[in-house]
């Protein structure tokens, strides 16, 4: 399961102050399409196109439960264009954005207070919207008999890196801008995007964990966002 980024920018420290887009460049940029939307409410609007964005975990016996989770999507991720790679352990602050381009993982019990809950976020404003990573907290009881269906998991275990490097919910949203659940576009076979929230992405053993097209296609638009600035 997964939850919303809003209100979760006050739990880290800012890694950049925003730099606001001239008129040319507001113009450029597109930041929701089918199925997909950018964390433009947390500062993000784009991702380098040629820095490598490393995966890395808060503890050993996390980088050997994860990795083999997450390695299925690494190249989905990165035949979008994106430059991503599992790395190693290294110290994670859940409160503090670690060095720049690095997705950190660790695991806290109900890091978002609710049973299933898990959270994963960019670190908000960076400069000129390029993304530079996240944090990633998933909620420790999946591995203590909390019951997960087994799609349920890996694609979450999946979604929440996708908020950290720029991904947020395509939901649409009622009146007040809160997000309707599961009310996200769908395939003819009835797929939402992994981005859902909750629950989207594949559900069968052998997709489930791996991207959608709508997903690639977000990751896409982060990479066109940062060719239109100029960004290399």
């Amino acid at each position: 399961m997964r939850k919303a980024l809003a209100g979760a920018a006050a739990a880290l420290t800012a890694c950049a102050v925003i730099t606001t887009p001239t008129p040319t460049q507001a113009a450029t940029l597109i930041t929701a399409g089918t199925g997909w939307k950018i964390a433009t409410r947390l500062g993000v609007t784009s991702i380098s196109p040629s820095r490598t964005y490393l995966i890395t975990f808060a503890t050993e016996t996390l980088r050997r439960r994860y990795t083999p989770l997450l390695a299925p999507a690494v190249p989905q991720i990165n035949a979008a264009g994106v430059h991503l790679k599992i790395g190693g352990v290294e110290t994670v602050n859940p409160a503090k954005c670690g060095p720049a381009y690095h997705v950190q993982i660790t695991e806290i019990y109900r890091p978002m207070g609710r049973a299933g809950f898990s959270q994963g976020m960019p670190c908000p404003n960076p400069a000129r919207g390029v993304g530079t990573g996240g944090i990633v907290a998933y909620d420790s009881e999946y591995w203590t008999g909390y019951p997960i269906e087994p799609y349920k998991l890996r694609n979450t275990l999946v979604h929440e890196p996708l908020h950290a490097l720029g991904l947020d919910h395509p939901n649409r949203l009622d009146a007040a801008g809160k997000e309707y659940p599961y009310a996200c576009v769908a395939t003819g076979y009835g797929n939402t995007p992994l981005m859902c929230s909750p629950n989207g992405g594949y559900r069968t053993a052998t997709a489930m964990g791996h991207l959608t097209g709508y997903d690639t296609n977000g990751l896409k638009a982060l990479l066109a966002n940062a060719k239109a600035q100029g960004i290399k």
